[in-house]
């Protein structure tokens, strides 16, 4: 399992479709029983494999509780998930996921992340082809009062093509975390980092890339190629 520092490094080194026209998988709106048989199954299928490589030692361990290295807040989206950057998620990744990876619909358990759990990274992940970002650039007046609701704290300018209202997102998040978390980032306690995972290759560096964009509010590219270096030079500690 990676340490808490080296976690950080290797995570720095590593659909335009609005919500109102999401399509479903299927073409019929009615679920099928066999459908659901199957799904269940094939839960408990792989569940069994998970339990036969893992030795007890490690449900152990997971059992004494929990000091995840990092607060991770990404987008609902089905398309986005841990094993795209962590290979051991389990007790290192604290998770929260809502429309559009923000930071004010998922407040309270931000707050659990970092205060109670105090996990020295909090990390804002966006993603390509993001539905959330589709809708707040265009009309998305005849969503359901809920879905308006936490589509109406994404602030982005409503010209931008999809993967440059990601990065402005992401960037905000940042930005909204660096404030509220002023306190422990002034103690050397915590890092923000803003990533983009790219699985369309819309940032042309190969599909399935995770691209750090920012930490604590620093975006410039050839700064985020050293980020052991940008972290010393602000002197930030990491337990």
């Amino acid at each position: 399992m990676l340490n808490r520092y080296s976690f950080l490094l290797l995570a720095c080194a590593i659909s335009i479709t609005p919500l109102s026209h999401a399509q479903p998988a299927h073409e019929s709106a009615k679920v099928e029983a066999a459908a659901i048989n199957s799904f269940i199954n094939d839960l408990a299928a792989k569940n069994g494999i998970y339990m036969s490589i893992r030795r007890i030692e490690f449900f152990s361990d997971l059992a004494k509780g929990q000091q995840p290295f990092a607060t991770v807040v990404t987008c609902s989206d089905s398309r986005v998930q841990t094993n795209m950057f962590s290979r051991a998620p389990e007790g290192q990744l604290f998770m929260i996921r809502n429309i559009g990876n923000q930071l004010t619909t998922a407040e309270g358990s931000v707050e659990y992340g970092v205060h109670h759990l105090h996990s020295p990274v909090l990390m804002f992940v966006g993603h390509s082809r993001c539905g959330a970002i589709a809708a707040v650039s265009g009309n998305y007046s005849k969503e359901s009062e809920a879905i308006r609701r936490e589509l109406d704290t994404i602030n982005i300018s409503s010209n931008l093509n999809n993967m440059d209202g990601v990065h402005a997102n992401v960037h905000n998040q940042v930005s909204a975390a660096m404030i509220k978390f002023g306190e422990e980032m002034r103690k050397g306690e915590l890092v923000v980092i803003g990533a983009v995972m790219d699985f369309a290759d819309d940032m042309h560096s190969g599909a399935g890339k995770l691209h750090i964009i920012n930490v604590n509010g620093e975006s410039d590219r050839k700064k985020l190629e050293n980020v052991k270096a940008l972290l010393s030079e602000k002197r930030l500690r990491l337990r």
